[in-house]
């Protein structure tokens, strides 16, 4: 069987890591679109997408947000399965009825994220599990009709709403990312600053690698989807 092939909204204003770390994630076919110079898909003849983290936020007035928006927008109601991953996650939120707002701090560093209710893109992962965090933007509000499947004392960290699921954490990230995002935050301390570097470790990074697999349970639905559409299509 063909591997899915998968859109890639890559939202990173440099591109490379966020690349990187999504083609080692995902054993499928990645399509990339770099979203912030305005590349977006022409149609919607792929069997799912993801949408990365940004340094934008969503509710910025800028073209390519706006852009972005509207094909993602149209691609969840054309059935679209879609992963959102940080920015992604708020994104999808914002298209589908949700609120994003900003938190007034950040939440960056390796942290615990609680599994409120079952969900199958946190399948096999447990009830509570380290992964890596970088946002001062929040789901305030999750989309009419969504379930929220995971949370902090932060907020939201994942929802369902039919076919699209999101992420407020980093399951991507390897330690060099980690590194390279926290060192490049301008607006922390350096106080903060070397706390969450000392706590990039090779134990919290393999602690954190369990999240990794959603990625798996993510194609798997996706895979569900194409059979169903297969089955429909020989009717």
């Amino acid at each position: 069987m063909q591997p899915p092939q998968i859109a890639l909204l890559n939202a990173a204003h440099e591109a490379a890591d966020t690349r990187r770390n999504f083609r080692r994630e995902l054993d499928a076919d990645l399509v990339e679109f770099h979203a912030p110079s305005g590349d977006l898909p022409d149609s919607f003849e792929f069997d799912g997408c993801v949408v990365t983290g940004s340094k934008a936020s969503v509710y910025w007035d800028e073209p390519w947000i706006g852009r972005l928006k509207e094909w993602v927008g149209d691609a969840v109601q054309a059935g679209l399965p879609f992963l959102g991953v940080c920015y992604g996650h708020q994104l999808l939120a914002d298209v589908t009825g949700g609120q994003v707002e900003p938190m007034g701090e950040y939440e960056i560093g390796y942290r615990t994220v609680h599994q409120i209710r079952d969900n199958l893109l946190l399948d096999g992962i447990g009830e509570d599990f380290t992964v890596f965090t970088t946002h001062s933007d929040r789901v305030r509000t999750a989309p009419p009709g969504a379930e929220v499947f995971a949370r902090n004392d932060y907020g939201i960290h994942g929802f369902r709403k039919d076919r699209v699921f999101s992420v407020q954490f980093h399951p991507e990230y390897d330690m060099q990312t980690a590194r390279s995002v926290t060192t490049g935050k301008d607006e922390l301390d350096d106080e903060t600053i070397e706390t969450v570097l000392a706590g990039i470790t090779e134990r919290n990074y393999q602690s954190a690698q369990k999240a990794t697999r959603l990625f798996d349970n993510f194609l798997s639905f996706v895979e569900r989807v194409q059979d169903k559409r297969t089955a429909v299509d020989r009717l």
